[in-house]
């Protein structure tokens, strides 16, 4: 999901219509692309070195979709593991970890106004479209492969190896995950798990496009069954 470099939670950061939501995305959209393609200008990146090509064909829209199912099932893997971990060798209660779920739970309200969030309405499918896999999607995973990029040029001694490069992605993926933060401290671990996984996958094919794709999968997922999850939890 969308960094959220914010303190204010009473406003979401998508604001509360239609018009806002786009302006908010032109305006980030804007920004982050115009950082974007000076840093490429002098830096004279190129576009490998940026995993800007299309590595898998048209393999790569379908290759997003399914890493987006085996993301969010090893992600729920490792929570579930720490979650045992803690409980079998008894550093934490049932108790403490129901407490701790509640209080730490993701607050999607500092991003989307959850009202809003229905089938039925446009700022519904334009956060499962523009936000998930533009705002989102396309303009974080050439964040993180810019970054890994810089981080393998300017340190190539630290982060030019295999391994180097692995701990840069282990790196970024703690800057993304704290960008989430605003979300609750849940929303932020599972981010930077989240950020790893695309790490890896934007290292293993050269590309960041199957990332794209994943990453805009998850979100589009995410935010489309936001409404019905909402709806049971009010109703519970």
């Amino acid at each position: 999901m969308p960094p959220i470099f914010i303190s204010r939670a009473r406003r979401p950061a998508l604001t509360h219509s239609v018009g806002g939501l786009l302006l908010v995305s032109a305006i980030d959209l804007a920004l982050f692309f115009l950082v974007y393609l000076v840093a490429v200008r002098l830096s004279r990146a190129t576009i490998r070195q940026l995993y800007l090509q299309w590595t898998s064909g048209w393999w790569t829209v379908p290759l997003g979709a399914v890493f987006s199912v085996a993301i969010r099932l090893v992600t729920a893997g490792i929570v579930v593991v720490i979650a045992f971990t803690l409980l079998v060798t008894h550093a934490a209660t049932p108790a403490q970890m129901s407490s701790l779920t509640r209080s730490h739970s993701p607050n999607f309200d500092v991003l989307v106004d959850s009202r809003a969030m229905h089938p039925g309405n446009a700022y519904y499918w334009l956060t499962i479209t523009l936000i998930s896999f533009v705002s989102a999607g396309l303009r974080e995973e050439l964040w993180r492969g810019g970054t890994l990029a810089a981080l393998r040029e300017l340190f190539p001694g630290a982060f030019g190896s295999r391994q180097g490069q692995a701990l840069a992605i282990a790196l970024i993926a703690i800057v993304f995950g704290a960008g989430h933060i605003a979300m609750g401290l849940y929303a932020a671990i599972i981010a930077g798990l989240l950020g790893l996984m695309l790490g890896l996958m934007t290292v293993w094919y050269q590309s960041i496009w199957p990332a794209v794709f994943a990453h805009g999968f998850i979100d589009a997922t995410s935010f489309a069954l936001m409404p019905f999850v909402l709806d049971r939890l009010q109703g519970s």
